[in-house]
């Protein structure tokens, strides 16, 4: 099967975990007979520095003739001045947005190799933790009108929370039909008893869980869920969550697994078209010292396998090679632990190159 993949390797660590990601598409392509068209681009702050702009036209333009994107990370201290328009993380507010990808899946798997680096009580994870995150990625806080004025206090500055019905009963649908498949629970995150959005978020859920009844539905408040994530993970399946709420539990929950370093995610329309990338950012302090965990942005080359190309067996032979490098012994830095070989992001990339064959 032959396949178009927009390549962004962007800022900080992200070129590095994307250089042994391609390793890894090219092992796969090599031994399926596959083809993997890769198209390189640039966006975030090397974007700004060579093109004067986070998002030039051409990559927006590559990211939409594609079959996927695969994206490494964007931003870093050396931009953080610019203005919120012009900033490196404006490139991926504008990516979800033209290209219509509304659904951010973020899984949070706990490998049982890892159950020393998670910080949580060894009782609370002995049977493993499998949840998902659903994440609406268009809409919210992040997207609604934004501005300063004068007040009686100074300068105030606002960000509108805002949601149109059809934006939550989407999302809803996405996550009622991922519970299906799964152990068919869904809760769902807000702050009704304070925002008129979430009190809107809220009816509109429980009017989509009248198609999916075999599913299980509860609410629970933003705050409530941050505590029972830690309390203990292994009651949730399935978390759906507006933009911001979701931006911050996923990080939350991704500490579960050991380290953000090994949280994947998909962000995904209507159809299959997707853009895959490591939830861990730039990380501009430990850029080029070959330490970073490439796992992530292996781990979302497998998402991209799976729900964009539809190739199951491809994907799982990813996701088992970075468990037997895992089971063999080999940490990263963020996941090291006495008794284990410590090792670098090109060593970590050649092991599941060689836990492929």
């Amino acid at each position: 099967m032959e396949f178009k993949i927009a390549v962004i390797k962007g800022d900080g660590v992200g070129p590095e975990v994307m250089d042994e990601t391609l390793k890894v598409m090219d092992k796969i392509a090599s031994k399926h007979s596959h083809k993997f068209h890769k198209e390189f681009y640039i966006a975030g702050g090397v974007a700004i520095d060579e093109k004067g702009t986070s998002l030039p036209s051409e990559t927006l333009k590559g990211a939409k003739e594609s079959d996927g994107v695969l994206l490494g990370a964007v931003g870093g201290p050396k931009w953080d001045n610019l203005k919120g328009e012009e900033r490196p993380e404006k490139a991926l507010l504008t990516l979800r947005k033209e290209l219509g990808l509304y659904s951010n899946l973020r899984p949070c798997i706990l490998f049982p190799q890892l159950k020393g680096a998670c910080p949580l009580k060894k009782e609370l994870v002995e049977e493993g933790v499998d949840l998902l995150v659903i994440r609406e990625l268009t809409g919210g806080i992040y997207f609604g009108k934004k501005g300063t004025r004068t007040s009686g206090m100074g300068i105030s500055a606002f960000d509108i929370e805002e949601y149109s019905e059809e934006e939550v009963r989407r999302i809803a649908r996405t996550a009622f039909k991922m519970a299906g498949v799964r152990k068919k629970k869904v809760v769902s995150v807000d702050k009704a008893n304070v925002l008129e959005s979430s009190r809107l978020w809220r009816r509109v859920v429980n009017e989509v869980h009248e198609n999916y009844k075999d599913v299980e539905l509860s609410h629970m408040y933003v705050d409530n869920m941050a505590m029972q994530l830690i309390r203990d993970p292994r009651q949730f399946d399935v978390i759906l969550t507006n933009n911001m709420f979701g931006d911050i539990l996923s990080d939350e929950a991704s500490q579960i697994t050991g380290s953000i370093g090994m949280l994947p995610s998909a962000s995904l329309g209507e159809k299959n078209f997707g853009m895959y990338e490591p939830v861990h950012g730039s990380a501009p302090d430990i850029a080029g010292k070959d330490i970073v965990n490439p796992f992530a942005c292996i781990l979302s080359f497998a998402m991209m396998l799976k729900y964009s190309f539809n190739l199951q067996k491809e994907a799982s032979e990813v996701e088992k090679a970075v468990g037997k490098v895992l089971s063999d012994g080999y940490r990263t830095k963020d996941i090291f632990e006495e008794g284990r070989e410590l090792i670098g992001t090109k060593r970590a990339g050649d092991l599941v190159l060689g836990a492929l064959d």
